[in-house]
């Protein structure tokens, strides 16, 4: 197991542009688990379609199951298995999943990216993905169904805001990428510190 200097989680609504937070963290050589992806394994291990309706109502029979933090509790097992030093969770839901990121790891940061309904609806219809809405009625019952896990909750826990409505990608990406140095630095500053204070002789 890796010594872990920093925990990011990213949250918002679908068609936020969680991904972008994602593809930055990559970049910075930061490793990324996906949430989402934690539930498409346990529907291949049941042998269950990969549609977004049954990704959905498996996640919730998850939650119900094991905790509504089920999810969390999952990846935080596999990131006490992982040699690596920095690491960011992509696509929290709730509050209880939030406070079990942060009970793990004290100084675990949330950064949410916050879109207003138009531009997401518009955001998913040019991205075009199999599982995303076509119509804004399935756009709104998928906001709603998104909505009762508690996701917004998430904004005001929130440590950083990322707000992605009528800006070009690449400034986004910037912003992000600003961001995520910035904590970087501070983590392997504060990382240091606690070398230092660790080895200082006593008076």
């Amino acid at each position: 197991m890796g010594d872990l200097k920093l925990l990011l989680g990213v949250a918002g609504m679908p068609g936020s542009g969680k991904g972008v937070i994602s593809s930055v963290a990559r970049s910075l050589g930061i490793t990324t688990i996906s949430m989402g992806d934690i539930v498409r394994e346990e529907a291949i291990r049941l042998g269950l379609d990969i549609s977004r309706k049954v990704l959905a109502r498996l996640a919730v029979e998850l939650r119900i199951k094991e905790g509504p933090d089920a999810i969390a509790k999952r990846c935080i097992n596999i990131i006490r298995d992982l040699d690596t030093r920095y690491l960011l969770v992509d696509g929290l839901r709730s509050h209880f999943e939030y406070y079990r990121f942060k009970d793990y790891e004290p100084n675990f940061k949330l950064i949410f990216v916050h879109a207003s309904p138009g531009a997401r609806f518009r955001r998913l219809l040019r991205r075009g993905r199999s599982d995303d809405p076509k119509t804004w009625e399935d756009f709104v019952y998928r906001d709603i169904s998104e909505i009762r896990l508690g996701l917004p909750v998430l904004f005001f826990l929130s440590d950083y805001v990322i707000v992605n409505e009528n800006k070009p990608l690449v400034e986004v990406f910037r912003e992000a990428h600003e961001l995520i140095r910035r904590l970087l630095i501070h983590a392997n500053s504060r990382n240091r510190r606690s070398r230092s204070e660790a080895y200082r002789e006593p008076k």
